[in-house]
């Protein structure tokens, strides 16, 4: 699963990666993003059909929701049921997305205890996590745009610390995912071909009041 990741690449070289064209957001990275947070996510704009790089609140809330506060807003989606879940199949059609992220944390249980390593790929590359975005009006008007990380069975090298983890996308899988091609999008939500780097962390990182760089830094 994924329940706290960290973003701190500028916003200009984000926007390079990833070759958006809309005016950057106001982002100053965060070590410690966590769910109902706002976050960069690149999607395709459902007008012009270009790359945008905007900041969605991380936790899904599905437009055909009446009150927010009448549904759940799932950080997560569990990638193999997503395309036939009523919660996301109109996004899953529709409205994909990546969820940028330099590392993410993961807790690895050992008696009883909780503790927590940051995960990035061994490549130094950028994470390209497959996510969903959605958009839902308020009563009083406006507009909350959503997203949530789909994920997999965890990969050989991330299974020691949990049984899931992100669905973490090649570079060259971006336009599909992203619908600028044409092909099996699910056939990319399977177990990532990056390899990783794993290292222990400091339990500061459980409060997410917490954001510093002295988050990512190992144990020694």
């Amino acid at each position: 699963m994924c329940g706290r990741y960290a973003v701190v690449r500028s916003i200009d070289e984000i926007r390079r990666i990833f070759t958006t064209s809309n005016p950057p957001p106001n982002w100053a990275g965060s070590w410690n993003i966590a769910p109902t947070q706002s976050a960069p996510v690149v999607r395709t704009h459902p007008k012009n059909g270009e790359r945008h790089l905007d900041l969605l609140q991380w936790g899904l809330l599905p437009h055909w929701a009446r009150d927010r506060g009448a549904v759940r807003h799932p950080f997560n989606a569990r990638a193999e049921g997503a395309a036939s879940a009523p919660m996301f199949r109109d996004s899953v059609r529709h409205r994909r997305a990546i969820v940028p992220a330099d590392h993410f944390y993961e807790w690895q249980v050992h008696e009883g205890a909780k503790a927590p390593h940051a995960i990035a790929r061994a490549d130094g590359q950028m994470l390209a996590f497959a996510g969903l975005w959605e958009y839902w009006r308020p009563p009083e008007g406006g507009l909350l745009r959503t997203f949530t990380i789909l994920t997999t069975a965890a990969n050989d090298a991330l299974r020691p610390l949990h049984d899931r983890m992100p669905v973490v996308l090649e570079e060259a899988d971006w336009p599909l995912w992203l619908g600028e091609v044409d092909g099996d999008v699910m056939s990319l939500a399977n177990r990532s071909v990056a390899g990783f780097r794993v290292w222990p962390v400091s339990t500061a990182v459980n409060n997410v009041r917490n954001d510093s760089p002295d988050l990512a830094a190992a144990l020694v």
